[in-house]
Order: structure tokens, then C-alpha cells, then sequence
């Protein structure tokens, strides 16, 4: 199965719809949101078209497609308007032969790692950098930002298909790309 991988939409009504409209063409089969989807957060600016009940309706309308993590702007307020759980700190997902610990990044990260063994994928947000590197017997990926990204990177997301993780802007190029069964 291909995987589309996203994180921090902030609420952007603009890169929820650019987001949703590359998932429908893209032929994968499950949307994997890594939190911070409905609140930009006291230090992020606003993002692009900022629209959160707009938002809402989107992701409501592929509820049954989407897993989905907590960020650390995502509340129990969100969760009463979004029609699919968000608020499991992570998420173990067993694909291809892989095991990936799938959380937003603020609490488990590279500096504080969780229950990993040797092969196994941290996947997470919250940094708004993408990354695809390897650490030690391990392997971190971050999708960056889809509505607010820095370190000078476009808005990006994420692609996991035959083990094969691509980091891509929403024009179709590939930013970063990498074979985790290498």
C-alpha cells in the first residue's frame, strides 16, 4: 500500500485542499496526519488562508482514510470536531516489513528517543524541516511542513511506497528521497 505523509497544516484551509487534492490523484491508500492540524500556534505566523472549521469539513470527508497522531497544538476541542481520533501521542505502523514509530515530534525525537529496536523508523513532524537520515541502527524521517515550512524548504509531504520514502513539494518534485530497505 502507498502512504501519503503530512504534518502541521495549522489550519490552512489552502495546503489542506493542495494536501487532499495531490491524495485523491495519488493512489495511496491511507492519509497519515502527524499532528498540529487545526491550530497555527502562538509562535507560528498565521498560515496561508487560515481556516480551521474549513478545514475541519476537508478532513471529515476522508475520515475512514486517515491515521492520525497528536501534535502539541491539537486538544480534546479538536478532537470533538474532527471525526477521527487524534489524540494517541503515537502511532506503530508494520509496513513492507518495517516498523515505524509515527508521532509528531515534540515530545519523541532524535534528542529523546522512544522504545526503538534495531530497522525501526522514527517518522515525525513538528520541526517543519524535512529529514531522511540515518541514525545509529535506526532511521528518522520528517516530511516537513505542509503550510508552514522553514529552514527554507517549500511546503512538503510525504510519500511511502515499496520502501521507498520520498519527500515532495506541490509542484511534484522530489526534495528528498530514500530506500529504507537498503
Amino acid at each position: 500500500m502507498k502512504y501519503m505523509i503530512a504534518s502541521d497544516i495549522h489550519g490552512s484551509a489552502y495546503f489542506c485542499r493542495k494536501l487532499l487534492d495531490v491524495y485523491k490523484t495519488s493512489g495511496a491508500g491511507r492519509l497519515i496526519l502527524l499532528g498540529d492540524i487545526l491550530y497555527h500556534g502562538p509562535r507560528n505566523d498565521l498560515p496561508r488562508e487560515y481556516a480551521p472549521k474549513e478545514v475541519i469539513s476537508m478532513l471529515n470527508e476522508c475520515k475512514d482514510q486517515i491515521y492520525s497522531v497528536r501534535g502539541n497544538c491539537d486538544t480534546e476541542v479538536d478532537q470533538m470536531v474532527l471525526e477521527f481520533p487524534i489524540l494517541g501521542d503515537y502511532a506503530l505502523i508494520a509496513v513492507s516489513g518495517l516498523t515505524i514509530y509515527a508521532t509528531h515530534g515534540h515530545i519523541y525525537n532524535q534528542e529523546n528517543l522512544p522504545p526503538l529496536q534495531k530497522g525501526d523508523i522514527l517518522l515525525h513532524g513538528h520541526t517543519h524541516i524535512l529529514t531522511a537520515e540515518r541514525f545509529g541502527d535506526n532511521t528518522i524521517l520528517n516530511p516537513g511542513s505542509v503550510s508552514i515550512p522553514k529552514g527554507g524548504n517549500p511546503p512538503t509531504y510525504g510519500m511511502l511506497e515499496d520502501k521507498v520514502f520520498r519527500v515532495m513539494d506541490f509542484d511534484g518534485n522530489v526534495i528528498k528521497e530514500m530506500n529504507l530497505g537498503e
